[in-house]
């Protein structure tokens, strides 16, 4: 290749790729003055330009690594206030089982002793009204009998006091004559299951 461009010298042709020398000098110098500009002004410019702007991502990575952290640090303190939500609900839940379960034994408890009640009242009332019966039955069969004995005898008895002892004897003697029959009833129904 050097032997073309020797050979195209030679011929004294200009080539149009080959400067010449004076070219060369003023286009280095030319260069030489705008790279000692471009350093001299350019260049620092242009890193302060990239300093700002590292600076700028810096900044922007660390205010992200920052909402990043406080982000992290809501979530955890959220996963802390559900976590305590829910013991809290549980908590709750098993009062009110309790206070539920104990709300249940108590109206258990006044049903019982009001049932219990009602039934000692009724037991009372029962034993009243057996009583009330009873009385007016001794007087309707004393006024019986005696109407009735009147009419065997022929003669009109009168209700003194030695007519009601006789009719409250006969009475007496006639429930313990029933008494008696049951006891006895009762004794025949177990003696041969006894045997």
């Amino acid at each position: 290749m050097p032997s073309a461009f020797v050979v195209a010298a030679e011929e004294g042709a200009i080539n149009p790729l080959l400067p010449t020398l004076p070219d060369l000098v003023w286009g280095t110098l030319a260069f030489l003055i705008i790279l000692v500009l471009f350093i001299w002004k350019v260049l620092p410019r242009l890193n302060e330009l990239l300093d700002a702007r590292g600076q700028a991502i810096a900044g922007r990575i660390e205010s992200a690594e920052a909402a990043q952290a406080e982000a992290q640090a809501a979530l955890e303190k959220y996963t802390a206030q559900l976590a305590d939500a829910r013991a809290e609900a549980g908590r709750i839940r098993e009062q009110a089982r309790a206070d539920g379960s104990a709300i249940i034994a108590e109206l258990r408890e006044q049903a019982s002793a009001e049932a219990a009640r009602i039934t000692s009242n009724a037991q009372a009332q029962i034993e009243m009204e057996r009583l009330a019966a009873l009385s007016s039955l001794r007087s309707d069969v004393g006024s019986l009998a005696l109407d009735l004995a009147g009419g065997v005898i022929g003669e009109t008895l009168s209700e003194d006091a030695r007519a009601q002892a006789v009719v409250d004897r006969f009475l007496a003697e006639l429930e313990a004559s029933d008494n008696l029959s049951e006891v006895a009833d009762s004794v025949e129904t177990q003696g041969p299951a006894a045997s």
